[in-house]
C-alpha cells in the first residue's frame, strides 16, 4: 500500500468543480484532478429520493495533504454537505506515483529534481 490517495467529490456545475480543481493544484494539494462531467447521482437527502447532474472530481493526493484536501473542499463548496471520500491507493506505476509525491512538495527545488514527471498526467 501507498500513502497516496484518491478523494471522490461532487461539484453542482462545472465552474465549481474547476474553481475547486485550481485551487487544489495550485496550492500544491493535489498532484492532478480529473473533472468528469455530466454523471446522474441518485440520492437520499432529507428524507426525499433525489436525482442531480453533477460534476465529479477525481483528486490525487496524499494522506499527509488530506485533511488539507477536506477543509479547502468544505470552504469552497457551495453544498451544505459536500462529498469528500479518500480512497487509498494500493499499487500504481513506480513512476506515477513518484510524480504524484514530488508534485505535491511545496520546495520548488525538490520537485524540480524529479527527472521524469509524465508529460500528460492521468
Amino acid at each position: 500500500m501507498t500513502d497516496k490517495r484518491i478523494v471522490l467529490c461532487t461539484a453542482s456545475s462545472e465552474d465549481e468543480a474547476r474553481k475547486i480543481a485550481l485551487y487544489l493544484v495550485e496550492l500544491r494539494l493535489a498532484a492532478c484532478v480529473n473533472i468528469v462531467p455530466r454523471i446522474e447521482s441518485v440520492y437520499r437527502w432529507k428524507e426525499k429520493v433525489e436525482s442531480s447532474r453533477e460534476y465529479l472530481l477525481l483528486i490525487k493526493t496524499s494522506a499527509e495533504r488530506f485533511p488539507q484536501v477536506r477543509d479547502a473542499i468544505r470552504e469552497l463548496h457551495s453544498y451544505e454537505l459536500p462529498e469528500c471520500i479518500a480512497i487509498s491507493i494500493e499499487d500504481g506505476s513506480i513512476e506515477y506515483l513518484q510524480w504524484l509525491g514530488y508534485s505535491l512538495v511545496t520546495d520548488d527545488k525538490s520537485a524540480e529534481e524529479f527527472p521524469s514527471a509524465p508529460q500528460k498526467p492521468l
